[in-house]
């Protein structure tokens, strides 16, 4: 079978000439192309590489949600990621980020969330953007996107997020197209993204209490040096609490450190789940746990801790064979208001604020326990 037989039978001519011409002219399209796929395989890399050198989350996913629009001319960039335990959030808030500034973000608390944007494959979707399908997934869009590509970040076979990108032109993403660059960036994100998370963990393994899964002694000094930098710094209010289980040693004695060890869980469970998101607890040492509350005045720590008191007052502890009982805690409050005197308030340190805490919560142990104390705003001319 001859070079013409062929060039006839896809309609080109014989003629030398004229086959040369078309020969050219698609050897220069497929060059065309090649070089086309290469710059955008340079664009895909240096994202890429740029994302597998991060290992904050909050790095990662600044860098996920902006990437350069010269280079990628995405008008659109959401991310949704499975967080059924609130583990990427709460990581994000011990950053100090607040998670209203991050419209694009969101999270899905089951993965049948997640599961229903890809119920036919875990590859890559192109197509048009329809408002059924989409908008909660472009929640916070400046127009509406013309055409969408969403991307399954997928580990261990199973769902993590999606990363969903969208065009103001319609033909921009259309189905049928190859989808190998969207494939490797999402396995990519998906790796960074579980590397980063794996890495908080090992952070938090370091700065968390083994008995009770709140943050540690270590871990509150160092978030309080943190946090009274941030308050002088946007000259806003800090609370600190401490928090005493009253006559504990009565437990221990009476049924035993195991027991004790389950009062103590309960407890910190307790206490956290009438704080907010944004608040530091931990255990300071012992049957004593200590809290910071950012941007919080006196009268809101007090109501705050006057719930936690209740809250555990009212609880009752059952053991397996041992008569139900109940245990009371003292708290003490003190506040932190840079406003009040600039001049000492940039002198103030962590400790002085939490020996403030420490005097209130003393107050509350001589005055009849099972109570909440408070020392104020801090006087800072005794800091002077």
């Amino acid at each position: 079978m001859t070079a013409s037989f062929l060039l006839e039978q896809i309609g080109m001519p014989k003629d030398p000439i004229s086959e040369n011409k078309i020969l050219r002219h698609r050897l220069d399209e497929f060059i065309a192309e090649a070089r086309k796929n290469e710059r955008k395989m340079r664009r895909f890399q240096s994202l890429e590489l740029k994302l597998i050198g991060l290992s904050s989350v909050h790095d990662l996913i600044d860098a996920v949600l902006a990437p350069d629009y010269a280079t990628f001319r995405w008008d659109e960039v959401t991310l949704l990621l499975l967080d059924p335990e609130y583990e990427i959030q709460r990581a994000l808030e011990e950053e100090g980020v607040d998670l209203r500034s991050l419209p694009h973000l969101m999270f899905a608390s089951s993965s049948d969330d997640l599961n229903a944007y890809y119920q036919i494959s875990l590859f890559p979707t192109l197509g048009p953007y329809r408002s059924r399908q989409h908008s909660t997934l472009f929640p916070a869009r400046r127009r509406t996107p013309g055409s969408v590509a969403l991307l399954p970040l997928v580990r261990q076979g199973k769902l993590i997020g999606s990363l969903n990108v969208g065009s103001y032109n319609a033909e921009r993403f259309v189905r049928g197209v190859r989808t190998d660059f969207f494939e490797h960036l999402s396995a990519t994100v998906s790796i960074c993204l579980e590397n980063a998370v794996n890495i908080e963990r090992l952070k938090r393994q370091g700065l968390t209490d083994t008995l009770t899964a709140i943050n540690n002694r270590r871990f509150f000094d160092q978030r309080l040096k943190e946090e009274v930098s941030t308050a002088q710094r946007n000259k806003r209010l800090l609370s600190c609490m401490l928090l005493d289980v009253d006559f504990f040693k009565r437990v221990n004695d009476t049924y035993g450190h195991q027991v004790g060890d389950l009062v103590l869980r309960d407890v910190a469970a307790l206490i956290r789940a009438q704080m907010r998101g944004s608040d530091v607890l931990s255990r300071y040492g012992g049957e004593e746990f200590s809290a910071l509350l950012s941007q919080a005045s006196e009268g809101e720590a007090l109501e705050v801790a006057e719930r936690i008191r209740e809250s555990i007052e009212q609880h009752v502890f059952s053991i397996d064979g041992q008569a139900d009982f109940n245990v009371t805690i003292s708290i003490g409050v003190t506040t932190f208001n840079p406003a009040l005197n600039e001049a000492a308030a940039m002198r103030i340190q962590g400790e002085y604020i939490v020996g403030q805490a420490d005097k209130a919560l003393y107050d509350a142990k001589a005055n009849g326990r099972n109570r909440v104390e408070s020392r104020g705003e801090i006087e800072l001319q005794e800091v002077e």
